[in-house]
């Protein structure tokens, strides 16, 4: 006998009918011979309705009190579904957070999960019983028994993280949709269902708005191996598979905060080329890129950051054995870009990279590598990120040496690069964020420290930031070199974040900090596109043939990340997932 996790959302339970048919498809699974274990969300939009009655009791509500009021929710989901099972003569038992013992952080409305005991869990199904567990909630320990809950994702973290602790043979999400999709089907009616998808896709797509699957569900399976199917309640469609690593034990301890950052990459074969001064208009990457793409040259890290005036900055980076063919093709285009174009190239620079599932929405992962690196003195050429990975250019003569302080920060080793995938699709998802605003400091010291000040602050008033960037612009004020840093943080977060940065910003003697609410940030994302040329051009190129400028572009190994006007933000979404054919039905590909 096999032992199943299913985690069923809120609009799978947000009416009886809809409990009543979950009851159904529960039965049908224990009768195949499972065990069964099952997680539940609140009703429909019952968690909404909590908030509500709890801001029009009291504006600034106690998160100790929000926390005990919300866990209800799942309260009464798990109730009713042990019920309807009960009526279908099948032995159900359902059971909160604090009965199972289910152990996290002392953090209210954001907690995350240290440890869950399975001994009761596994009494009940001894028992013959499906076990009805309330997702989105534990306990910050089991003296206090004080109810935490787990913030956004909640439901789908439990599941997962049960799945791993009972040894479970798979995690079965089911929700509204038939599986994971390649974008957004409000946007974009055509978008099709993935067969499978990767974790590092998939973190990538979940961190961009895909909510099918939390980040956080996600880091739990990638970390111990947990075999993890997105279905629709509705239909018996397969869905789509989270391809995951072999099964690993899991700790006894901080289940949820045990590995933030796997480990540690060096690129020293990169070479840097930067232009300046480059025409701030629709098309420009998509020509640069396209002709690189041509002449089958690889491009690594792709920075454009905030507009000077009417001109932009564009820095790359190829592998040093392609630095003389890309220098020559470039040269041979800026002629055609205005006599204000300036090309340098800097052939001896390595990328060092920190990586890992763990660092998803946790604020303090990219200032501790800053700051590690700012520590020995190490000066950051270029910054890009992603969710789950954070790059830095540096000169080829620390690389060694910055490994060496980022491996010995972490506490993790040094890791291969990573390698082409064969047999997959280049791209697989596109994603659109609206909910973004932009930062961008002026006149940020160019010197070892300055990024990992700015944020630290950041990170100490826990405020997440998604997409960074460090201009290639370098203005020199009173003999010293300053360049601007951009980034990205959710709407609800800039006066938080303008508030942290006043200490930094004037110990730094910078100069103006500016916000930007209208942009919107477009993605794709693959496992496929390591080592590819063109990819890149091709999503410049769709956007610039639909008139849509891009206002900045932030890469890595497989994901493209380009912020756009916010009222373009759909059209780009859908003129890019049209661009690279996933509006067509996919096949299976080969598993990796």
């Amino acid at each position: 006998m096999g032992l199943i996790v299913q985690k069923y959302g809120g609009t799978s339970v947000a009416t009886v009918e809809r409990i009543q048919a979950v009851a159904q498809r529960i039965l049908a699974t224990v009768e195949q011979g499972q065990s069964v274990v099952v997680v539940v969300s609140a009703m429909g939009q019952t968690t909404d309705t909590l908030l509500e009655l709890a801001r029009a009791v009291s504006p600034n509500p106690p998160a100790r009190e929000l926390d005990m009021l919300l866990s209800t929710g799942e309260q009464v989901s798990i109730a009713l579904v042990a019920l309807a099972l009960t009526a279908l003569g099948q032995p159900a038992i359902s059971l909160t957070g604090t009965q199972i013992g289910i152990i996290t952080e002392a953090e209210y409305g954001r907690a995350r999960i240290l440890h869950i005991p399975t001994d009761r869990i596994h009494q009940e199904l001894e028992q013959g019983k499906v076990v009805v567990v309330a997702g989105f909630q534990g306990i910050s320990s089991s003296r206090t028994l004080e109810i935490t809950t787990l913030g956004r994702g909640g439901s789908d973290t439990s599941a997962v993280a049960l799945a791993a602790a009972l040894g479970a043979d798979r995690c079965e999400i089911y929700t509204d949709v038939p599986g994971i999709l390649t974008t957004d089907p409000r946007v974009v009616p055509a978008a099709q269902v993935l067969p499978q998808v990767t974790c590092e896709e998939m973190l990538e797509l979940a961190s961009l708005g895909a909510k099918v699957l939390h980040p956080r569900a996600v880091e739990i399976a990638r970390n111990f191996g947990v075999p993890v199917v997105v279905r629709s309640s509705w239909t018996d469609e397969p869905g789509t598979r989270l391809l995951t690593p072999e099964r690993r034990t899991i700790p006894q301890r901080d289940l949820e905060v045990s590995r933030w950052v796997d480990g540690v990459e060096l690129d020293d074969r990169q070479a840097k080329v930067a232009l300046c001064n480059v025409p701030d208009q629709p098309g420009m990457a998509a020509q640069l890129f396209g002709a690189l793409a041509a002449a089958e040259i690889n491009v690594d890290l792709i920075i454009q950051s905030i507009q000077a005036g009417e001109t932009n900055d564009i820095a790359f980076t190829v592998q040093q054995s392609d630095l003389a063919k890309t220098e020559r093709l470039v040269r041979d285009l800026m002629p055609h870009w205005g006599e204000a174009v300036t090309c340098t190239v800097s052939a001896a620079m390595a990328k060092v990279s920190i990586v890992g599932a763990g660092m998803v929405g946790r604020p303090g992962v990219a200032a501790a590598m800053f700051g590690a690196l700012g520590e020995v003195g190490i000066n950051i050429d270029l910054i890009s990120t992603s969710e789950i990975k954070v790059s830095c250019l540096v000169a080829l003569a620390q690389a060694t040496q910055a490994v060496q302080v980022l491996s010995s920060r972490f506490k993790v080793p040094v890791l291969p690069p990573p390698t082409a995938t064969g047999g997959l699709m280049p791209v697989r998802g596109a994603a659109l964020d609206s909910q973004q605003a932009r930062l961008a400091i002026q006149q940020v010291p160019d010197r070892p420290g300055s990024a990992a000040c700015l944020f630290l602050a950041l990170a100490q008033a826990r405020v997440s930031v998604d997409m960074i960037i460090q201009s290639e612009r370098v203005t020199w004020v009173q003999g010293q070199p300053t360049r601007d840093i951009a980034f990205t943080v959710h709407q609800d977060d800039v006066e938080l974040a303008r508030t942290a940065l006043e200490t930094a910003l004037a110990k730094l003697a910078c100069d103006t900090l500016t916000i930007d609410r209208e942009i919107a940030k477009v993605s794709v994302v693959g496992s496929g596109m390591v080592r590819q040329p063109g990819v890149a051009a091709r999503m410049f190129a769709s956007l610039g043939q639909a008139g849509i400028n891009i206002q900045m572009i932030a890469t890595s190994e497989i994901k493209i990340s380009c912020l756009v006007p916010r009222n373009l933000g759909k059209q780009a979404l859908q003129v890019i997932h049209q661009g690279f054919g996933l509006d067509q039905p996919l096949g299976e590909e080969p598993d990796h």
